[in-house]
């Protein structure tokens, strides 16, 4: 198999969005070693909140990661925390790509930013590529080591690799209720159900700590990961990190799980899908958080909180990109139609409670 199939395309900068370019090529050439010629500049379609450029210089290919144009919140978009996570996380936990360089002279592009190498390999969406000729072992073993790969990520020592100061655990999971109830509040539009029964279930519901303190990715999906150009079946380089943080690996795996569709989930769900999740060969929410139980040794036996608020958080933060859109603050039509998506989480969230189903 070669990287060309479910290969990682770039498409001409957006309007609105562009770089300069030669102020970007004088910085870079300040800073790394070796490059020559004018770069390439291109841009990633996918993701909804910072932008990602290909950089491809004729003998060094790299990728760009600078926030949002457009006011921002003031905690949010931290490109040197994004950048900081792979650089310390790489000596002990090779699934990130390698960094190379990080500014916050605003006086460049306008933002601060940061560049990386770019990794080799196959991203995929929703589906598994036909030409893969996949067997259900295939896929099942894709999905196994995607579930490893975050057990590894949740037990690995923070403060061996310097990252102690990068995030306060203790509280961890009240901070992310209160936290995500008020961003809900201050994020929500005319026209949008308030979901008020959900935000008191969270807070009333909400477990004791579990003691387990790790790094957290934020936004664990297949389609945020490079797969191996060899063997897909591998995972090569978790991608966006925008989100990650030191805290309880449970509220990563909630997080998580919101985001594995099964085959057998109703209609309303599979329209969110953006990953291979509901593959034939895929494990269930249930397998996949049994499998991390046993790898990580963490007690996964209340994960249902969890679940239902990993939808919760994924509702606020798409209705916090589609208030962008409803004052002004972004011209990016994909973002006009979401509340129908914000409505369809909340309802979901609702539902899993009084189910108490994963």
């Amino acid at each position: 198999m070669t990287s060309a199939i479910g290969e990682n395309a770039t498409i001409d900068v957006r309007e609105g969005e562009g770089l300069d370019v030669a102020a970007v090529d004088a910085a870079l050439k300040a800073s790394v070693e070796g490059l020559s010629g004018t770069p390439k500049v291109t841009q990633y379609p996918s993701g909804n909140s910072n932008l990602t450029y290909a950089i491809d210089y004729p003998d060094r290919r790299m990728v760009l990661r600078r926030p949002p144009f457009g006011p921002l919140p003031k905690a949010g978009h931290n490109m040197f925390r994004e950048y900081r996570i792979m650089r310390d996380l790489k000596p002990a936990f090779d699934q990130v790509p390698n960094t190379v360089f990080y500014t916050d002279d605003e006086s460049i592009i306008g933002k601060e930013f940061y560049v990386m190498d770019r990794v080799d390999g196959p991203l995929i969406h929703k589906t598994i590529p036909s030409e893969w000729n996949w067997s259900e072992d295939d896929t099942g073993q894709l999905g196994e080591n995607f579930i490893d790969a975050l057990a590894k990520l949740h037990t690995l020592d923070y403060k061996s690799l310097g990252l102690e100061d990068f995030g306060k655990p203790d509280g961890y999971v009240k901070r992310q209720i209160d936290g995500w109830n008020r961003r809900w509040n201050n994020a929500w539009t005319d026209g949008i159900t308030r979901f008020e029964d959900v935000q008191k279930w969270l807070e009333d519901e909400m477990p004791a700590e579990s003691g387990n303190v790790g790094v957290l990715h934020g936004d664990y999906r297949v389609d945020n990961a490079i797969l191996d150009a060899r063997d897909p079946r591998k995972i090569a380089a978790l991608l966006d990190w925008e989100i990650c943080a030191i805290g309880d690996p449970l509220m990563d795996l909630g997080n998580t799980l919101s985001y594995w569709i099964e085959a057998s989930d109703p209609a309303p769900m599979h329209l969110m899908i953006r990953q291979p999740s509901a593959a034939p060969g895929m494990p269930s929410r249930r397998e996949f958080a049994d499998r991390y139980g046993e790898k990580t040794g963490y007690d996964v036996s209340d994960i249902h909180y969890h679940f239902v608020y990993g939808i919760w958080r994924l509702a606020v933060i798409i209705q916090q990109i589609h208030a962008r859109y409803v004052r002004g603050q972004t011209q990016d039509e994909r973002f006009a139609v979401m509340d129908k998506s914000v409505e369809a989480l909340g309802a979901l969230a609702r539902h899993k409670i009084n189910t108490g189903s994963l």
